[in-house]
């Protein structure tokens, strides 16, 4: 999962997706901003069945591929 998020940040930012990690911060790098927001919740919506509510559009959850892949696991857990 974490891999196929890598690479729609990349293919979305046109950067290498060898330059994301886990652990980097999307937004605090400037990779990704609130119109990047929107593309990746469409992607997580459609690759993964995942329904993003208003009040979870948060940096804990968004802010990196680690923490996006956890806020997806979780949901499909719920």
């Amino acid at each position: 999962m974490k891999e196929q998020i890598k690479n729609f940040i990349a293919e979305t930012t046109f950067i290498d997706a060898s330059t994301i990690n886990d652990d980097t911060l999307i937004f605090d790098e400037g990779i990704f901003d609130s119109m990047g927001l929107l593309s990746l919740i469409s992607f997580i919506e459609e690759e993964y069945g995942v329904v993003a509510e208003d009040t979870e559009l948060q940096e804990d959850n968004f802010g990196s591929v680690e923490r996006i892949a956890a806020f997806v696991e979780k949901k499909k857990a719920a």
